[in-house]
């Protein structure tokens, strides 16, 4: 038989990492002869859009690259499968590609909303008397799905963040004058990454000296006696705010975003930064400014963590397994065995228990002030963001696994 494979949602640093597991187990697995990718997700196997990997993938120099290489080699979407009542065309186009090139397993890598995909299509093969085996890898760097202890692609995501707050703490504490550096960080309902900043403390760091996050009980007022109580002990003072913050009662937050939505209902952010920066302006009246890390927080595969990429591909390899074991339905996932040493298992669960649900950030790491998060929270991210890859690199800069021409 053949297999598929597909990737979704938002680029990472690891999603190629997972891809290259699944070929991995694949070439090691007699039973299994093309290795297909479908170009843009759910989409390319809608369309009849696959690509023999196989071909495009020759060498083990091409698996290392590929899985150093930041984004979604065969693209990505965001679709939304509609309900099998509603368009059973689409489930007919589906089947039709599968059928078509013998397809046995198909791997989706992605999101919660991925999981959906996974979910819809599982229940219409099984309904149909398919034995096609569906399964969900996760990813994403917003560390949002219920069930695994953390999703691959938010290691390499929380370091990037880390080390480039690092770098700004360091810019901003060389003026003798007082200065407010606020720092946007992705985040739509959950505060992971801008969380993770806490992670400077482990060595030494003071800043951010305020974390704000979804979870947090916000306020402007408050916002505003916070920072000038910072202010008071510290010339530069650095604001860590994830994106999706609720500013309640800020009329004049709507200027800086567009209020347009994807298909999932998700709204478009940014522009809290800048909202809070006139916030200080207007109120403190002293030197601010912001930051919005915007998808460099996605790519920067540069300062990518070895322990993601690593248990990104461990997990595409067990999802492939678990498929070949007749499971469908599911999503891999990883439950941590311990901190020291660090330690995590890959198991599954119902992809149902994951499809459009997000995870918070605990509400016990939060500090009382609802301006900062606690020492607890850093032995968690710390695993997360061990080691460093060996990068490829030419002329002084990183080499990146180039997309074929036909798939551009």
């Amino acid at each position: 038989m053949n297999i598929a494979i597909a990737q979704s949602g938002g680029p990472t640093c690891a999603i190629n990492a997972s891809l290259v597991g699944v070929f991995k187990q694949g070439l090691l697995t007699e039973e299994i002869d093309a290795i297909f990718g479908s170009i843009n997700g759910i989409e390319g196997m809608i369309g009849d859009e696959l690509i023999n990997l196989k071909s495009i993938i020759r060498t083990n120099e091409d698996m290392e690259l590929l899985r150093q290489t930041p984004s979604t080699m065969l693209g990505s979407c965001r679709y939304k499968l509609p309900d099998y009542d509603t368009d059973p065309v689409i489930y007919e186009k589906i089947y039709k590609t599968l059928d078509t090139h013998r397809i046995g397993v198909f791997i989706y890598i992605g999101g919660n909303d991925s999981m959906d995909t996974v979910v819809k299509l599982s229940a219409y093969l099984q309904h149909i008397g398919s034995d096609i085996r569906v399964i969900g890898v996760p990813k994403t760097i917003d560390n949002d799905l219920p069930v695994t202890d953390h999703t691959p692609g938010f290691g390499s995501a929380a370091k990037y963040v880390a080390a480039s707050v690092q770098e700004i703490i360091r810019d901003c504490s060389v003026y003798s004058i007082p200065s407010v550096t606020i720092i946007e960080i992705m985040g739509r309902h959950s505060g992971w990454l801008a969380a993770s900043t806490c992670m400077l403390r482990a060595n030494g760091e003071e800043a951010p000296h305020l974390i704000y996050l979804p979870e947090s009980d916000f306020s402007a007022v408050q916002f505003i006696e916070d920072v000038e109580k910072e202010m008071a002990k510290h010339k530069a003072v650095i604001v860590a705010v994830s994106e999706g913050i609720e500013t309640k009662g800020a009329d004049d937050m709507a200027e800086f975003q567009s209020g347009a939505t994807d298909v999932f209902g998700h709204k478009y952010l940014s522009g809290v930064g800048k909202y809070l920066e006139r916030l200080v302006a207007d109120k403190i009246g002293c030197k601010v400014r912001s930051i919005e890390l915007n998808v460099m927080q996605r790519c920067s595969s540069h300062i990518c963590s070895k322990t993601d990429i690593d248990e990104a591909e461990r997990i595409g390899r067990h999802a492939l397994r678990a498929a070949l074991e007749g499971n469908t339905g599911k999503m891999m996932f990883f439950r941590r065995v311990s901190d020291i040493p660090y330690a995590v298992t890959i198991e599954m669960t119902d992809a149902a228990d994951v499809a459009n649900l997000e995870k918070h950030f605990p509400k016990k790491w939060i500090s009382p002030e609802q301006n900062q998060v606690t020492d607890a929270a850093i032995a968690y991210f710390l695993p997360l963001v061990q080691g460093e890859l060996d990068i490829c690199m030419r002329n002084g800069m990183p080499v990146h696994f180039q997309r074929p021409l036909q798939m551009r």
